[in-house]
């Protein structure tokens, strides 16, 4: 079974940086793609960043240039490197996988518990 565990949330300053990670544990053979969601009260989950397995990347526009998704494909470990971080920044942080590659084949759509970021002064 195929489970995904965030960490490295926490209370930074603004202005201030934090790095998320996602360990994907089970029996995975590869992983086709990663992503971070996140979902501020009141709000409806959006996509933070996504990487394809291969180095493709997309942001979404408000975190442009102040995030950074990367993977260790050997550790089935994703990365969110978060710098200037801003009040509305403050979310719980998701992880989700696709194209998960099993000894049973192939799965989709893996969600971990999130990780609370929270921007304040």
């Amino acid at each position: 079974q195929v489970q995904l565990v965030e960490s490295g949330g926490g209370l930074v300053q603004p202005g201030g940086s934090l790095r998320l990670s996602c360990a994907a544990s089970g029996s995975i053979f590869s992983i086709y793609d990663m992503g971070w969601y996140r979902q501020a009260p009141g709000k409806q989950r959006e996509l933070v960043a996504r990487t394809i397995s291969g180095g493709s990347t997309t942001y979404v526009d408000s975190v442009k240039g102040r995030f950074t998704i990367f993977r260790d494909n050997a550790k089935n470990t994703m990365y969110l490197q978060m710098n200037s971080l801003k009040p509305d920044d403050t979310a719980v942080y998701y992880c989700n996988a696709n194209g998960v590659r099993t000894p049973s084949g192939f799965s989709t759509n893996y969600w971990g518990k999130g990780t609370l970021v929270t921007v304040s002064s």
